[in-house]
């Protein structure tokens, strides 16, 4: 039998795997692109989002395991992967369109459809609501360096 926290994981690979749609002229784009000085910590940047995505779909299991296949914990499930499906549209849809307006508006999207669902699953569960915690704490730090990018690159805006 297939667990619920094999089909979560699952699903959460297949849609990360997306963001590796790029060709070398976006990755390119962004590479030549400048920073804030304070951006020190870039080469940590994927491991943040990994912990951060394994926390997410640890906070979907036990929503899931606290009442599996009910028409609420469908709906959550569907906020997670909406929250997933926009934040890894962050990177390819950004380096796509070569607009770091892009990328801010879809790193405030992802903000505010965490706290959104924080919110509702927190009448489920405290422990998946703390799971969503370094989401929200760091989103608001890398939408916050997109936006200071555009002032750096106002071009590439």
């Amino acid at each position: 039998m297939i667990q619920s926290w094999m089909v979560i994981g699952g699903v959460a690979i297949l849609v990360a795997l997306a963001a590796n749609i790029m060709t070398p002229s976006d990755r390119q784009w962004f590479r030549r692109l400048r920073r804030p000085r304070w951006l020190t910590f870039e080469a940590a940047i994927p491991l943040i989002w990994i912990t951060i995505f394994i926390c997410g779909a640890w906070s979907a299991y036990i929503v899931w395991e606290t009442a599996p296949d009910t028409n609420k914990t469908w709906l959550l499930m569907g906020l997670y992967l909406l929250l997933e499906v926009v934040t890894i549209a962050y990177t390819p849809v950004m380096f796509r369109l070569r607009s770091l307006q892009v990328g801010t508006l879809l790193g405030g999207t992802g903000l505010t459809i965490c706290i959104i669902l924080a919110i509702v699953v927190l009448t489920v569960s405290g422990w998946a609501t703390l799971l969503l915690v370094p989401y929200l704490l760091w989103s608001p730090i890398g939408t916050y360096t997109t936006w200071q990018m555009i002032q750096l690159n106002p071009q590439d805006a």
